[in-house]
């Protein structure tokens, strides 16, 4: 009788509960590496045989170090076959283990595509794909180059942060430098890009062996920055099927994760349409399922789980056998999530019959609805967003770096 394969998966978040399920319905040992802040949350232990923690998650030489002497140790005894990363910020400590040990699967160089917003937007660039202007702030003569050719407003952002953490907007060369002042020696690790007004999209998509399996594209009704810089309410919906919209952000996609060198994998990716222009600019993508459960919205619209047919992909990789996915289904599907000011919010009002899933958690309201007509998505995430703004919500600055 052969081993079971033994995955490694690494989040310092909450999340990936179904993708550990589905590993370990699959025949799988599973071990999970979490901060120790998170020892008590609730994590699928069913499904896991052991549970390790960190003291200090940050990507530093240091902790990566320590990570790996921790593997190490826990080699002598345990096999380990397979890492995966389940959030953005462990995918550096995913691919340094997976060189340090010779685990197959994606190492640091191509890691860095879905960490680096400046590797992103390099690469990108070199490869043909539309990014907004943009420049590393290594060298002071080449921001004052940048800034004397591309108009402001710009985006001061980092580059290793997700979502619209630590950005802020510039309006002019007078109000940038203090900016890169107050950075001080970690000035280098962030970059400055154009802000182009226009509709934020995203891509959640998998990917086996270099090609495309799966891929729902959706339009956020409030951009992300709009939302943590302006208090405003997220939300997204899914994009008109097989209309110009879905098949260029399809086709973006797919030349995004061939230049990055993107074999297999979850991912969301993220693009802009100027609203000057009509053109379609890249953002970001990461080698993850899209956080804010944007996976339940898009589950809701096709039917895919992008947790569990992730991990039941990473299975068949590591066993040598073929991959099914199921037959997508096309609904039309949108999520609404915002703080409120209940601790404990009536949902009751969120009613329609459309309503499919509700948010669980302190301080939140949040639901998803799902229907064939697309018109009536967009009535009903309207007619709530005037009740949300009324009776439930409130909002709080971003933070300078992620929470949990």
């Amino acid at each position: 009788m052969e081993r079971p394969i033994s995955f490694l998966c690494i989040t310092c978040f909450f999340k990936g509960k179904n993708f550990m399920k589905a590993l370990k319905a699959a025949g799988n040992t599973v071990y999970l590496v979490t901060k120790k802040s998170l020892e008590h949350a609730d994590w699928p232990r069913e499904a896991l045989d052991d549970i390790f923690f960190l003291d200090n998650d940050a990507n530093t030489p240091e902790n990566l170090h320590n990570l790996s002497l921790g593997l190490a140790h826990l080699m002598r005894s345990r096999k380990i076959d397979r890492i995966v990363a389940l959030d953005d910020f462990d995918v550096e400590k995913a691919a340094y283990l997976r060189e340090e040990f010779r685990i197959p699967g994606m190492g640091s160089t191509t890691a860095r595509y879905f960490r680096d917003k400046l590797a992103m937007r390099i690469q990108a660039q070199d490869a043909g794909i539309p990014v907004p202007a943009f420049s590393s702030l290594f060298h002071d003569d080449d921001i004052h180059h940048y800034t004397r050719n591309v108009p402001a407003p710009w985006l001061v952002k980092p580059r290793g942060e997700a979502s619209a953490t630590g950005i802020k907007k510039i309006a002019s060369a007078e109000e940038l430098w203090p900016v890169l002042e107050s950075l001080g020696e970690d000035r280098h690790r962030f970059l400055i890009e154009s802000f182009k007004p226009g509709d934020v999209y995203h891509a959640d998509a998998l990917f086996l062996n270099g090609e495309s399996l799966f891929c729902r594209t959706s339009r956020y009704l409030t951009p992300p920055f709009d939302v943590a810089h302006g208090g405003g309410v997220f939300r997204s919906m899914t994009v008109d099927f097989d209309s110009p919209e879905d098949l260029a952000l399809k086709d973006l996609t797919n030349k995004v994760m061939k230049a990055f060198g993107m074999r297999s994998s979850a991912s969301h990716t993220e693009f802009i349409r100027s609203r000057e222009t009509g053109e379609f600019y890249f953002l970001e993508t990461s080698s993850r399922v899209g956080g804010a459960h944007l996976s339940d919205m898009v589950e809701r619209s096709s039917g895919i789980d992008l947790w569990s047919e992730w991990a039941k992909l990473e299975d068949a990789l590591a066993k040598g056998k073929p991959f099914q996915l199921p037959t997508p289904r096309n609904d039309y599907a949108g999520v609404l999530i915002t703080l409120a000011r209940q601790e404990f919010p009536d949902m009751a009002p969120f009613s329609a019959p459309e309503v499919v899933w509700h948010l669980q958690k302190k301080f939140h309201v949040g639901f998803i609805v799902q229907s064939p007509n697309k018109n009536r998505i967009l009535e009903l995430l309207d007619q709530y967003l005037e009740m949300v703004y009324r009776d439930y919500h409130t909002s709080a600055p971003v933070p300078d770096h992620p929470t949990d």
